[in-house]
């Protein structure tokens, strides 16, 4: 077996070829870094910045910056000062994020920056025009800015909305949020007014015959009442007209045939009464006759009667009520009525007349208050009355409304009227006779009532707050009994002085001196001679112990 060189010479060139091309064509593969796949990561920022146009804040973040990025460049800005400070300013109204990194690509800051109006100056006015109250300002958006705490009053609330309308312009949003401190309590001013005014007019005919004649008889009589006062009268004595009277007479002497008076035994004379008629007018203007008239005796009374009547009624009730609470209030009093239970047995129920009021405030956010108001006002009356078992009772005139309105502090709102006018004619008369001219009123009765009236309803809430004791005013304020002798001889009811204070409370005990600095005098502490040596001193006391240890023994007990 022979191997030709020549013959795989070449075959060895062709193989040498082909692996330095795959060795060239693995050098990229084997320089490119291996990597593994990684879920997707979403870094939220995780703080806040509240900025003011044209201010800003120096903010440090924990770590090393490499970039930082601005959404929004138009709103707010960053100046890098070092890689562990940034200063972040607001430049228009807005929100915006800030996200800052290190050299590995890891967030080390993300901020979310609020920029809005002149937040902290909008602090400072309302602290310097309410500081009282305690009133945070938010941003929400470019122009809109909310109001949250408390205030004393709704009428700061108000006020607050109103000056940061002012600061903010015309174009800014103010939503208030505000709520007051303390309980409001709403002050309720009823006014009810009327006047009345009545017309009454009557004029009533009333006749009465007698026929004394023999034969055929004849009588007429018209009228609604009784008109002879007494139950016996006679046509021959005296006439009589008036309220009340009965039965007149008078005392006459007795003639006799010779035309001369007659006397008794005792020789006074001998006298008669004469029975007469009377005329009672029953509390009315009576125009009465008597005469003979058409062959028969007529007795004629003509009543007239006019009757004007001014009522005016002014009731001003006042009560006060927290929101939210019903109040009432009843001036007046109770009449019973009785009510029949059945076999004979009767109970009493009382029922309430007077003025009366009877509400519900409730005051709203922006100050103004809605009440459900109740007034009425009601009196005793014996037009309409009724009489049960020889008991009257009586009726009620009422005036009476309940509506819901809402109103401001102050403001006055007129929740019910009435204007009322009626007229009644009532003619009773004889067919025919009645309509004779003058001696016809005798046969006919006429009542002619008329009636105004007009009501005013008025209620003006206000919110309250309360007051010491001595600063209100009572009507007893000053007044003072009169004495018995300033009664009996100056005709005097009382003896109070206009605008007396009444007496307040006092202190049992004067107040304390207030401290004084203590006075020493200095000679008593500074020493102004030559000091002595001590040893004298103990020299000079020597005699002294020793005239103290000759003295007895001291004994026990006290000493006097």
């Amino acid at each position: 077996m022979s191997i030709n060189p020549e013959g795989g010479q070449p075959m060895t060139r062709k193989f040498k070829l082909k692996l330095l091309v795959a060795a060239m064509a693995a050098v990229p593969m084997a320089a490119m870094p291996a990597t593994t796949a990684t879920a997707q990561q979403v870094v939220r920022p995780s703080q806040e910045i509240v900025l003011s146009i044209g201010k800003g804040e120096l903010v440090t973040v924990p770590g090393m910056m490499a970039d930082v990025f601005v959404a929004n460049e138009e709103i707010a800005d960053v100046q890098v000062k070092s890689q562990r400070q940034l200063y972040v300013f607001g430049k228009a109204g807005g929100e915006t994020t800030v996200y800052a990194s290190n050299e590995r690509g890891d967030v080390i800051f993300a901020a979310n920056i609020r920029v809005g109006s002149n937040i902290g100056s909008i602090d400072q006015m309302l602290a310097m025009a309410m500081p009282d109250a305690k009133i945070s300002v938010s941003t929400m958006g470019a122009s809109t800015v909310l109001l949250t705490g408390t205030v004393g009053a709704p009428e700061d609330a108000a006020e607050a909305e109103r000056l940061v309308q002012a600061f903010l312009g015309k174009e800014a949003n103010v939503i208030s949020r505000l709520r007051t401190a303390t309980p409001l309590q709403v002050n309720l001013q009823v006014k009810i007014a009327e006047v009345n005014r009545s017309l009454l007019r009557s004029i009533g005919g009333n006749l009465q015959t007698f026929d004394s004649t023999g034969g055929f008889r004849f009588g007429v009589g018209t009228g609604g009442r009784q008109i002879i006062g007494g139950d016996e009268f006679g046509y021959g004595g005296p006439f009589a007209v008036g309220n009340g009277i009965e039965s007149p007479t008078i005392t006459v002497p007795v003639f006799g045939a010779n035309g001369q008076p007659l006397f008794n035994s005792d020789g006074t004379p001998v006298t008669q009464e004469i029975l007469g008629t009377a005329i009672n007018s029953n509390n009315l203007t009576t125009l009465s006759g008597l005469g003979r008239l058409f062959g028969m005796d007529m007795l004629g009374a003509l009543d007239l009667s006019e009757r004007l009547g001014l009522v005016s009624t002014i009731t001003e009730p006042n009560l006060t009520a927290l929101s939210g609470e019903t109040a009432t209030f009843l001036a007046g009093g109770e009449f019973p009525v009785p009510i029949s239970q059945g076999l004979g047995q009767v109970s009493v129920e009382f029922r309430q007349f007077g003025v009366s009021l009877a509400y519900t405030p409730t005051v709203l956010s922006n100050g103004r208050i809605s009440m459900r108001v109740r007034p009425e006002v009601s009196e005793l009356s014996t037009q309409g009355s009724v009489t049960l078992n020889g008991f009257q009772v009586p009726a009620l005139t009422t005036r009476r409304t309940e509506t819901t309105v809402e109103l401001g502090s102050g403001q006055s709102f007129m929740i019910a009227g009435l204007m009322s006018a009626n007229s009644q004619n009532a003619l009773d008369k004889a067919p025919g006779l009645g309509d004779v001219p003058i001696l016809g009123n005798l046969f006919r009765s006429r009542q002619f009532r008329k009636g105004e009236t007009e009501l005013v309803i008025i209620v003006t809430p206000y919110l309250v707050k309360p007051v010491d004791a001595k600063d209100i005013k009572l009507p007893t304020d000053g007044f003072h009994t009169a004495k018995e002798l300033d009664q009996l001889i100056g005709y005097r009811e009382n003896a109070g002085v206009s605008g007396e204070v009444r007496p307040g409370p006092s202190a049992a005990q004067p107040d304390a001196p207030a401290p004084k600095v203590s006075e020493v005098d200095p000679a008593a502490i500074v020493p102004t001679g030559e000091e002595k040596p001590r040893r004298a001193e103990k020299k000079a006391r020597r005699p002294e112990r020793a005239a103290k240890a000759d003295a007895p023994a001291a004994a026990p007990g006290f000493s006097l």
